[in-house]
């Protein structure tokens, strides 16, 4: 259309942005407002049909996509709402989204110093930053923003594997021995998704048992590994896990790391979830040893409230990403620019194309300082004990592990009033199982809140309820709760 680049499409331009900024600020506005619903629920089909989102041969009118624009945000949900409690990654940061408004604008590749200049050297301080936190001297080490915590893990396994045996690089796994890796069976299915993808098998991850909160277990840690090893397997690498996806729990990474140098296996964290915590002085004690790791995963967009995605991964060793990944591309690597080369990352990493995630996660850091995360952080983990003082003796309510939570995660059977006379038995356990479901449904259908729930293990279906939304207060979550009794009274 008359948009620009067009001759004289200024005026229009102008003014088509103006308006998606409005449309943009007003569903800002609304994704606060408490009497708005955290989402307009629709079955697929009804969406599908309800509007025509075909793609044509002929343009349509500016006024048209400003239409898109709008129908589009009606039915997204909105995760910046103080009631949505469904993700690990909640909140709507405005630091962060004028951080992502500039970062499109700019609209380049991460991979050089040539073309990404100020976002490559925000990299290297913000990662270097991250390294510091973790308690590496110096923030020394390498590391790399990927597209996830799944990647991020599976750059862990990547550089595990190559640091043992670089040869894999050039002959593939023909040429090594069969590797095993451990990790907690409450572990992230990344573990499991990276060790598929590399080759290497789901068989080969071996899933060690944890305790009733859902640590792993360092004896039966230890068992598995000497077992292994008398099988003529070779141990290449333990997944420690800093916050688990379900219950929140830390893994006793210092127990870990001994059994890790013990057998010179190399220790990873994921602490996508639980990483933020090391923003806190009050908290940061749940981390204790990861100091002691080789690689750490540490994903901003979950408990700090940057927007998706912004994920990183952080290596203990220099230089070992780059001759595990590099490929010497002559085309964008060239040796003999006029600038420091050691800034072009791009061939340390998996990707070519790479978007830049850092500028949200740095201009937010600057608008905040690490002291306004901590307070974010631990107005969290405030809000998630307060949930559980109020439901933990509630009638209707039984906690699925005792004790205080050691993260933001509260996991909870709801009891109606027709199951809390019942005796245990196959039938209250088959009729608990199908309460939070139902729930669920009727949250949704309302719109009114939003929060997951899953079956672990031999427990059926119960609540998982989240928080990581520094907008959320203790009104939100007595809200929850008379939310849960209102539409669970009648199972």
């Amino acid at each position: 259309p008359d948009l620009l680049p067009t001759c004289n499409g200024e005026i229009t331009t102008m003014s088509f942005l103006q308006d998606v900024v409005d449309i943009l600020l007003q569903y800002v506005v609304k994704s606060f407002d408490r009497t708005t619903k955290v989402i307009d629920f629709h079955y697929p089909n009804e969406l599908l049909q309800e509007y025509n989102w075909e793609l044509a041969d002929q343009p349509q009118t500016l006024e048209e996509i400003l239409l898109n624009c709008r129908t589009t945000l009606k039915y997204a949900i909105k995760t910046g709402h103080p009631r949505y409690f469904n993700q690990l990654s909640t909140g709507l940061d405005m630091v962060g989204l004028a951080a992502d408004w500039l970062t499109s604008a700019a609209n380049t590749n991460m991979f050089t110093y040539e073309i990404a200049p100020v976002f490559v050297l925000l990299e290297y301080v913000t990662l270097r930053k991250m390294r510091e936190m973790v308690g590496w001297p110096g923030g020394c080490g390498d590391g790399i923003f990927s597209p996830g915590g799944a990647i991020s893990n599976m750059y862990a396994m990547l550089i595990a594997r190559f640091k043992m045996f670089p040869e894999v690089k050039e002959k593939g796994m023909a040429a090594i021995p069969r590797l095993v890796a451990f990790t907690s069976e409450h572990s992230h299915f990344s573990v499991k998704k990276g060790a598929a993808a590399l080759g290497i098998g789901t068989d080969s991850v071996i899933l060690i048992r944890c305790d009733e909160r859902g640590k792993m277990i360092p004896s039966d840690l230890e068992r598995r590994i000497v077992e292994a090893k008398q099988k003529g397997f070779v141990p290449f690498l333990v997944s420690a896990t800093a916050g688990t996806t379900v219950y929140g729990a830390f893994d006793p990474l210092i127990a870990i790391a001994d059994i890790c140098r013990k057998y010179k296996i190399w220790m990873h964290v994921d602490g996508a979830w639980g990483g933020g915590l090391l923003m806190s002085r009050k908290h940061k004690w749940k981390l204790n040893g990861i100091e002691r790791a080789n690689s750490v995963t540490w994903n901003p967009h979950k408990m700090m409230g940057v927007p998706l995605q912004c994920s990183a991964l952080l290596v203990r060793e220099e230089g070992l990403m780059q001759s595990c990944n590099q490929m010497h591309a002559s085309y964008l690597f060239q040796q003999d620019k006029h600038y420091d080369l050691s800034y072009d990352t791009g061939d340390k990493a998996l990707q070519c194309g790479r978007h830049v995630d850092v500028f949200k996660l740095w201009l937010m850091w600057r608008a905040k300082g690490t002291t306004g995360f901590e307070a974010q952080i631990d107005k969290c983990l405030e809000l998630a004990e307060y949930l559980y003082n109020k439901i933990k003796n509630r009638e209707g309510y039984e906690m699925v592990f005792d004790g205080k939570p050691q993260h933001t995660n509260v996991c909870f059977w709801y009891i109606p009033p027709s199951l809390r006379g019942m005796e245990d038995s196959e039938e209250r356990t088959s009729r608990l199982m199908k309460v939070a479901p139902v729930i669920k449904a009727r949250m949704m259908e309302y719109g009114t809140t939003m929060v997951s729930y899953q079956p672990l293990g031999d427990k059926v279906n119960f609540f998982r309820m989240v928080i990581s939304n520094p907008a959320a207060t203790h009104q939100d979550i007595d809200f929850l709760i008379d939310e849960i009794e209102r539409l669970g009274q009648d199972l």
